[in-house]
């Protein structure tokens, strides 16, 4: 894989993310106890081989920047290659404030055009699962197409909480005929896991074109638009996907890892996640402090009731406390006989003693970083 390098779109804020992008990128969104959302990619990236990242910032990346620091916990700190980290940046041409993925790529093309690798994998920070690109790479040089989309088979389709579902269509040859964005009805089960191959030039070619047409948006006015007139193959992923698309997917997909089946598909030993070291305690059980099913991260203090939940470090339940079915992200606080059930609390929250918090599985009731109750 020494001819491949990576290029990562971390987004802004989401709207379908609501409060836990408030203050922070997609990709650096809290998952399952101890992982940032683009710990999934890098990791994916490594363990395929590839040492030379980029990782376009857009807004609310002060957050992502902590977490990545230098690259090291991904043996990306290098002489040669390693972690590029691209924030906005204000020229003649560019405004710092990107207008879509194409505009975005474009005011990093001086970091495309230098790296020395031939073939790019374009990635977004919003879909999480665990593989390696050496076969899709391979295949896609073999194949001659100008871009291999990895995709997996979704037969859902939720009108109500839809958001960058491109679908695709095949013929007898394996070659994509159709793609469609966020359809009413799909046509198809095979859904774009937001990976891309190509080869750097015809990236470099394709975002210059749609930018001087005044397109800016790569999924629509690059891919979309130009299904026809590119030979575009698509290369299937059997494992499990989390997309997450609202706050009711990043729940359900936490919440997943509940199950041992996915939990071990998602994080497995022969493709490590690997994520920010903190040098923490082990999680503490105190008096008739109890866990039960649950995702419990170092650093934790129970002292209560926990069950069916996933706990982030430095989570303190107090005595008396009940949780239930619930998110608490890193510092999160409950306080003495509260009784917490379908919630989600993000960083550094304090609910105080006595307090009743309830929502539901399928909409869950989620207090925004450093909220006291």
């Amino acid at each position: 894989m020494e001819n491949a390098f990576g290029l990562i779109y971390t987004g802004d804020a989401s709207m379908q993310l609501r409060e836990l992008t408030y203050s922070r990128s997609v990709a650096a969104v809290p998952f399952g106890g101890r992982y940032r959302t683009i710990d999934f990619m890098l990791s994916n990236l490594v363990n395929s081989g590839i040492y030379n990242v980029g990782v376009i910032a857009q807004k609310n990346y002060h957050s992502l920047m902590d977490h990545l620091e230098s690259g090291k916990e991904w043996d990306l700190h290098r002489k040669r290659d390693g972690l590029f980290v691209l924030p906005p940046f204000v020229t003649h041409d560019n405004t710092g404030v990107y207008r879509g993925t194409v505009d975005a790529i474009r005011s990093c093309l001086g970091y495309v055009r230098r790296s020395a690798q031939d073939y790019v994998v374009l990635m977004g920070s919003h879909t999480i699962y665990n593989t390696t690109f050496n076969d899709m790479i391979s295949k896609h040089i073999a194949s001659g197409a100008d871009i291999t989309i990895m995709y997996s088979r979704d037969d859902e389709v939720d009108r109500k909480n839809q958001y960058d579902d491109l679908r695709l269509k095949f013929d007898e040859d394996g070659r994509v005929t159709d793609l469609a964005l966020n359809p009413a009805s799909a046509e198809t089960p095979y859904r774009s896991c937001d990976a891309f191959i190509m080869e750097k030039t015809t990236l470099e070619y394709l975002v210059e074109d749609a930018y001087s047409h005044a397109r800016y948006d790569f999924t629509n006015d690059v891919l979309v638009r130009n299904v026809h007139q590119l030979d575009i193959r698509g290369y299937e992923f059997t494992g499990y996907v989390a997309r997450l698309n609202s706050i009711n997917d990043y729940y359900r997909h936490n919440m997943a890892l509940l199950d041992k089946a996915v939990s071990k598909e998602l994080f497995s030993h022969d493709h490590p996640i690997y994520t920010k070291i903190k040098d923490e305690f082990p999680a503490s059980y105190v008096g008739d402090g109890c866990a039960v099913n649950s995702v419990v991260a170092d650093g934790c203090v129970i002292e209560g009731y926990v069950k069916n939940c996933v706990l982030f470090r430095g989570v303190h339940i107090s005595p008396g406390a009940r949780v239930t079915d619930c998110i608490l992200m890193q510092g999160a606080t409950v306080g003495e006989g509260s009784v917490l059930d379908s919630v989600i609390l993000d960083k550094s929250v304090t609910v105080n003693k006595g307090r009743n918090i309830s929502g539901h599985r399928t909409y869950p009731v989620i207090l925004r970083k450093g909220t006291v109750v």
